[in-house]
């Protein structure tokens, strides 16, 4: 069982800039894949970045070039800097781990931290 907590959201003007931090109870260098994910009230979760264990990224088009995600292996911490916020961006937002066991997937998931853009 992997254990994920979330921290770092707030309430920011557009324009701003917050990092969110998501850390894991065990070691992230033996999870396949690192993400974090958003979703508004009666919207479906969405991707916004994930981390391959290779450090390969991808980002949503919406947050490319603004959003930067990171892992430090050392403090098993996946990080999410996000630059030029904007109030489409107001959602709660999921860390999300996926451990590949043989052929077996296993997902775990935060408990997510709100983020609130203003105009």
């Amino acid at each position: 069982q992997v254990q994920l907590v979330e921290s770092g959201g707030g309430l920011v003007q557009a324009g701003g800039s917050l990092r969110l931090s998501c850390a894991a109870s065990k070691s992230i260098a033996s999870f396949n894949a690192m993400g974090w994910y958003r979703q508004a009230a009666g919207k479906q979760r969405e991707l916004v970045a994930f981390i391959r264990n290779d450090s390969y990224t991808e980002y949503a088009d919406s947050v490319k070039g603004r959003f930067t995600i990171s892992r430090d292996d050392a403090k098993n911490t996946v990080d999410l800097q996000m630059n030029d916020l904007q109030p489409e961006d107001t959602n709660v937002y999921y860390c999300r781990a996926l451990v590949v066991i043989i052929t077996t997937p296993y997902d775990y998931w935060g408990q997510g931290t709100r983020v609130a853009v203003s105009s």
